[in-house]
């Protein structure tokens, strides 16, 4: 069945119709203010495994969430169901928590001058008109590539195709209601090789707004593979202390952990190694990060937050001192301070590279150390800072990479970590909505043997 035989079947108008039909009914029953979300989503979803299909998805989705206040108490209700009635109904057991719930000093709408006036087209939805039949097609093309590229490639764990698209509304009393509709699309493979106690696996993906701008399937199937084989033979090394490189995948997530820890929610509940660090040194002087909402087609852009807040440029962290937090409306007030336009999570945070060159120029500037490649584990405490996680990745000297370690563990804290890059590469990664290339960290502990 082709994906366009199961559109969303409401359009932009009639779900803005819906939300003016909640709050209406809100402040029919007393709201002071009110704010309501409604969603449409579709999708299809196909995976095989050794050329056969194992999963295949249709998706229809939508639902309905009215927040009320009554002065400062907070109610809150959903609903899948559009009808006149549901909503009617929603809104009234909206109403009927929040008599019930303590009042609030930090709740309420955001501000009024806030609000998204005229949001912009960002080019954000390109529909893939995809059937399952073609779906499955593709597929089962980047496994094949990848169990063809080497006989030592003996096991898969499958390749999957998946094509999202949503139309999301957003409305409050304010008198602010906008939308804008969404895709997403992916196609990944995963394979294993070797034998007995010497079996590896390791993956690759394209992720995109725009269906045309995947990378071709087969071409994923082969990395997949090159990456699986590079992993064969795995050496243990003893516990030392070593430059350490994130690739670009993996470096993403230290910048995650940062971003837990500048949180307003974080703040303001006194649980995080970043507490009160605004205006701090936390990076090099050579390290910025900037906030970008507004790329075409990228895959964390937005017009405006979760709550009607125009998101903004921003420099998040100028010279490697951090300018500011990451805040919504309410862990704004909880601080004293403004919503940042970050209700919902960040939008394209860029990390500026601090040396040209690509992968081979960050090995260089490596030396001797390890290359990163595998994390396992949870062990990050962003109340503390500590960090410990399994690891994987290649022994490198000179700049060349030796052969592949294994069952390791690198450890050290966040904050003298984060003073510790002693570069950023320009081989960005762009699949996801952190934009940075491999990080280099001039020390870490890495405990094997």
């Amino acid at each position: 069945m082709a994906l366009t035989d199961s559109p969303v079947r409401l359009n932009q108008t009639d779900l803005e119709s819906i939300i003016e039909q909640a709050l209406g009914e809100a402040r029919s029953r007393g709201a002071s203010q009110a704010e309501a979300a409604v969603s449409q989503d579709t999708g299809l979803s196909v995976g095989v495994r050794l050329g056969e299909v194992e999963t295949l998805e249709h998706q229809r989705d939508r639902s309905m969430g009215i927040t009320v206040y009554f002065g400062q108490r907070k109610g809150s209700a959903s609903t899948a169901d559009f009808s006149p009635e549901a909503v009617g109904a929603t809104v009234a057991k909206a109403c009927s928590i929040a008599r019930f719930t303590a009042e609030d000093a930090s709740s309420g709408l955001a501000e009024p001058a806030l609000m998204a006036h005229a949001p912009q087209d960002l080019d954000l939805s390109h529909p893939w008109n995809v059937t399952a039949d073609r779906a499955i097609e593709i597929a089962k093309s980047c496994e094949s590539a990848a169990l063809r590229f080497d006989a030592r490639i003996n096991n898969s764990e499958g390749a999957s195709v998946g094509t999202h698209q949503g139309l999301h509304v957003y409305g409050n009393t304010h008198g602010f209601v906008g939308g804008y509709p969404t895709t997403s699309h992916t196609l990944s493979c995963v394979v294993l090789a070797g034998t007995g106690e010497d079996m590896q696996r390791d993956y690759w993906y394209s992720s995109s707004r725009d269906w045309r701008d995947l990378q071709d399937p087969e071409a994923i199937g082969r990395e997949s593979a090159r990456r699986t084989l590079a992993r064969l033979g795995p050496r243990k090394i003893s516990t030392r202390r070593a430059p350490v490189l994130f690739v670009p995948e993996l470096a993403r997530g230290l910048i995650g952990h940062f971003v837990a820890a500048i949180r307003g929610s974080s703040q303001y509940r006194q649980a995080s190694f970043l507490l009160n660090a605004a205006g701090q040194q936390i990076f090099p002087a050579d390290f910025s990060i900037a906030e970008r909402p507004h790329l075409p087609k990228a895959l964390a852009s937005a017009p405006f937050d979760d709550e009607g807040v125009a998101t903004r440029d921003r420099e998040l962290v100028a010279e490697g001192v951090l300018t500011g937090y990451v805040l919504s409306s309410y862990s704004a007030r909880k601080l004293g301070l403004q919503s940042t336009g970050n209700a919902g999570g960040t939008h394209n945070l860029i990390v500026a590279p601090t040396l040209a060159g690509g992968a081979s120029a960050m090995l260089s500037r490596l030396g001797t150390g390890l290359l990163l490649t595998e994390l396992m584990g949870q062990g990050v405490n962003t109340v503390t800072g500590d960090y410990s996680r399994g690891a994987a990745g290649f022994w490198v000297e000179n700049g060349e990479i030796q052969y592949p370690v294994a069952e390791i563990t690198i450890a050290g804290n966040l904050r003298s970590m984060f003073l510790g890059i002693g570069a950023v590469g320009d081989d960005i990664d762009i699949r996801g909505g952190v934009r940075v290339g491999s990080i280099l960290l001039e020390e870490l502990t890495i405990a094997g043997e």
